[in-house]
């Protein structure tokens, strides 16, 4: 199974589609932009809590150890310019 959320940010106040992630997971953050993304994580779906901020373009893996929800984009009054490519998610072993 794939769970994967891709999104290109032009403006402040967007984010990516949310992804239900447990263990290992991807965040890739390219572009030529400028601007505060930020990663967030929800038990529910709808309340969201800061996880961490990225101001240059990162390859990062992190490890949930339950189900949660994750987005990453940026938040109101955070985005000057660019466009902010933004990539989440995570894809099982047995996929190839």
């Amino acid at each position: 199974m794939t769970t994967i959320a891709t999104a290109s940010i032009t403006a402040e106040n967007t984010f990516s589609d949310a992804v239900r992630l447990e263990g290992y997971f991807n965040l890739s953050i390219s572009g030529t932009w400028v601007a505060t993304v930020t990663a967030q994580r929800s038990i529910d779906n709808s309340t969201w809590v800061d996880v961490d901020t990225f101001v240059t373009n990162v390859e990062e893996v992190g490890f949930e150890p339950e189900f949660m929800w994750y987005r990453v984009g940026v938040k109101t009054g955070a985005f000057t310019s660019g466009t902010v490519v933004v990539r989440l998610g995570r894809e099982d072993k047995d996929r190839h």
